[in-house]
């Protein structure tokens, strides 16, 4: 095995075809993300994830299913999960109630997606309600971050639950800024202090829990001119040293507007990830390339593979150990076996 695999890909379909298959078999990929176009009903997803696993045992399947607007698979049996800001309007009626049904919401959330063959999903959004971002909007469990933090460790416990580990994103916070890292360039003009003492509590708070987190796209430029998931600043110096946490970092997809402008230019795939893993992530995401033939994906890989020859970019074990970490350490209940299970049952109806 290689000493680190770090790029996450995604699929063409619902199905394998050859250049997946030749892709997942390549050393440095070490992770997949499904979306909508991989699900057609929970038998052709457990198949699929089965031959993932017959292909490479230790790659890392995850989908991005937080509940809400951001639920990829809605159909044949998953259950519709409410936005985060329900558990936070919850909080303001009866903490203690809104506490046992975040982790309803996280055990429910992971034991569906174990059942199917699904590693991690990318939750929770620990991005605060500022009310400015509409990418955010519904998805942040609340305004105030010591309510976000307890409402996301409720949840986090519901997946630990189920054997599934989690993400807090977008690291230090994208809930101030209302461009949309997706489509433009963002800016969040704040001081560090400032973010410090408010958007980023939540991952301070969480730093002995959390599994993983993933940087916004986000450029803080009184703190540093590149976005925080391209910043050894914010990664290696304040998320890893200040924070102390010890767990993985996710690049957001590389193919985002907010990921292809570095140090005031435009930047391709390869010098994206280069810049990621140089600042402090451990995985990197490629997204929404293999519908079109995924050459972009073949052109990372292989710009990984010279850059390393060369001495360009170091494989780190380190890295592999965090992403090896991520993969559940127990059997899944099957999903026949989990619609009778207690706990489930149980915590179907504590869901708001």
């Amino acid at each position: 095995m290689t000493a680190h695999a770090p790029v996450v890909i995604d699929l063409a379909g619902p199905t394998l075809n050859a250049d997946d298959r030749r892709r997942l078999r390549h050393p440095l990929v070490g992770g997949l993300i499904l979306f909508t176009r991989n699900w057609v009903d929970r038998r052709r997803l457990v198949a699929l994830c089965a031959e993932v696993k017959a292909l490479r045992p230790d790659l890392l399947i995850c989908v991005d299913h937080e509940g809400g607007r951001v639920q990829r698979f809605r159909s044949d049996g998953y259950t519709h999960l409410p936005p985060m800001r329900a558990l936070g309007e919850l909080w303001m009626r009866d903490a203690m109630t809104a506490t046992d049904a975040a982790t309803a919401c996280g055990y429910v959330l992971g034991a569906e997606l174990r059942a199917c063959g699904v590693d991690f999903s990318f939750t929770p959004v620990l991005d605060l309600d500022h009310g400015a971002s509409g990418v955010i909007g519904d998805r942040a469990f609340h305004r105030d971050a010591r309510v976000t933090t307890l409402l996301a460790k409720s949840l986090a416990h519901g997946l630990l639950r189920a054997g599934m580990a989690h993400c807090g994103k977008h690291f230090p916070g994208h809930g101030h800024v209302a461009a949309d890292s997706h489509s433009e360039i963002a800016l969040d003009p704040r001081p560090l202090e400032a973010i410090l003492a408010d958007d980023a509590r939540p991952y301070e708070w969480l730093s002995t829990s959390l599994s993983a987190v993933m940087p916004a796209h986000v450029v803080y430029p009184k703190v540093d001119a590149r976005p925080a998931g391209f910043s050894a600043r914010w990664l290696r110096e304040i998320l890893r040293a200040r924070l102390g946490f010890c767990g993985a970092v996710f690049s957001d997809d590389l193919d985002m507007a907010g990921a292809r402008w570095l140090d005031g230019r435009e930047v391709g795939h390869l010098d994206a990830a280069l810049a990621a893993l140089a600042a402090g992530c451990d995985l990197v995401l490629l997204c929404n390339q293999s519908p079109g033939g995924g050459a972009a994906i073949d052109a990372l890989l292989d710009g990984l593979d010279t850059a390393a020859l060369r001495g360009d970019w170091q494989p780190d074990p380190a890295s592999e150990a965090r992403r090896l970490a991520l993969l559940p350490q127990t059997a899944p209940l099957p999903w026949d076996e989990l619609m009778h299970d207690e706990g489930y049952l149980h915590a179907l109806r504590r869901v708001p």
